[in-house]
């Protein structure tokens, strides 16, 4: 198995995790290759530059980790195992103190590759031609710059006007991202596997504006009506772009999904329970 290798270098973890990994490595049939960083902190293995050389892709740190993997994997049929070496890493696969095993089980082959929904993006400039593009597995997100002022974003799906939307921003989201920035913003839960785009106001202006859950299949378009100030577009909260008055940011599902790696008896539901606090308090013994 050629396994590329991802991480944060900001966890103390990290290189213990590594001298773990080159010890199975051979027993395993197992070929790391670490990106630049990495490499130079274990001080051996291949150097990671293609990621059509992988079989499977291992990202070290939390979710914005294993976010930075599937973009660097653009789109290719290739399984993400997920180590949490961070607090809440809803996306990961396992914690750090699990890595051994799910390793083992990543080389034998026990384990589902689930695929998860991605979203393309593109930002049209005045001209009509297409500037930037993306690809996310959580989200895209349109807000304002460091003003308290409200922005007015023309919303349109399958180019049919759904209205002019007064808020802080937008975001536009996958099942996967429906538990990040759209929860936070009001948003609605989406089980992962159930395909649909969800779209979430940041701060609406009025009452009439609430989160909407359309077809997979369906384009968003997003179109800066009145701004006091330039726009940003981020991708999974990492990456983007400015985004100026008269340009569009159309998003539509993405052609492949990210394949994260999941273990038996591992539900999304669990993990909810158990990352998010879902359902509240646990109950307490009668009398306490």
């Amino acid at each position: 198995m050629r396994l590329g290798v991802i991480g944060h270098q900001g966890y103390e973890e990290l290189p213990e995790i590594l001298r773990t990994l080159f010890r199975l490595a051979p027993a395993l049939h197992i070929d790391p290759f670490l990106e630049q960083g990495l490499h130079e902190v274990a001080g051996k293995g291949a150097r990671l530059e293609d990621p059509s050389q992988l079989d499977a892709l291992v990202t070290l740190g939390g979710d914005g980790t294993l976010l930075r993997g599937a973009r660097y994997l653009d789109g290719k049929d290739i399984p993400i195992l997920g180590v949490n070496l961070g607090r809440l890493g809803f996306l990961t696969s396992c914690q750090s103190d699990d890595f051994e095993a799910a390793l083992r089980n990543l080389a034998g082959g026990d384990y589902v590759a689930q695929p998860r929904m991605a979203l393309s993006a593109r930002a049209i400039d005045a001209s009509g031609e297409a500037r930037k593009h993306w690809r996310a597995l959580n989200d895209f997100v349109l807000h304002k710059g460091g003003f308290a002022r409200v922005v007015r974003l023309n919303i349109f799906v399958d180019d049919e006007s759904i209205g002019t939307y007064a808020a802080d921003g937008i975001v536009i989201s996958t099942p996967t991202g429906s538990t990040a920035y759209s929860l936070s913003a009001g948003g609605p839960v989406v089980v992962p596997t159930l395909e649909s785009i969800v779209i979430t106001p940041i701060s609406a202006h009025t009452l009439a504006i609430r989160p909407l859950v359309i077809p997979a299949d369906a384009e968003v378009t997003v179109e800066a009506r009145e701004t006091p100030t330039e726009l940003l577009v981020t991708v999974d909260g990492q990456v983007g772009t400015s985004f100026v008055k008269g340009e569009k940011l159309k998003v539509r599902k993405a052609d492949n999904p990210v394949r994260i790696v999941r273990f038996p008896g591992a539900t999304f539901f669990e993990r909810m329970r158990v990352k998010l606090g879902w359902g509240g308090l646990p109950d307490r013994d009668e009398g306490s």
